[in-house]
């Protein structure tokens, strides 16, 4: 299954809600530090509930060894969901062993990371919101990754 990655998520109960998430569509989760509050487990568990002992999570200290010890290292594919992509997440054929890496609630990622990633989706949505909640954007996508598999 596709994992999901966050880059430095800013709201501790995005990334609880992210987690079970993640344990519906049988996702590990990848965090990218530094995060924008303090990482603790007890934050994240109050959204999370007791899904939590369901994820694997994985954290780096940097996007830079992310990057190389999972997409380089592994050659996988590395997937940014961004507001500011050009495809369509309904288009994209997404490969089981993808990492779909969303950026900061407030920021996105760097412009040095968005052009590092070849491929970009985004998810269309109304002219009246500038962006979806991370966690609902990552549900929306996860939900599409796993359209022909049962659990």
């Amino acid at each position: 299954m596709p994992k999901i990655v966050l880059y430095q998520p800013d709201i501790a109960g995005n990334v609880g809600s992210i987690i079970r998430s993640c344990v519906a569509f049988n996702s590990d989760l990848h965090i990218i530090e530094p995060c924008g509050f303090v990482f603790d487990i007890n934050r994240i568990k109050k959204s999370a509930l007791d899904y939590l002992q369901f994820v694997k999570i994985f954290r780096y200290n940097s996007f830079e060894n992310f990057f190389n010890q999972e997409i380089i290292n592994k050659k996988q594919r590395l997937v940014l969901a961004s507001t500011k992509a050009s495809q369509n997440y309904r288009d994209f054929k997404f490969d089981n062993d993808d990492f779909i890496m969303f950026g900061r609630e407030s920021s996105g990622v760097p412009n040095e990371i968005f052009n590092k990633i070849n491929h970009r989706i985004f998810i269309p949505t109304t002219k009246n919101v500038r962006s979806l909640n991370i966690a609902c954007a990552c549900s929306i996508i996860l939900a599409k990754t796993c359209e022909n598999k049962s659990f």
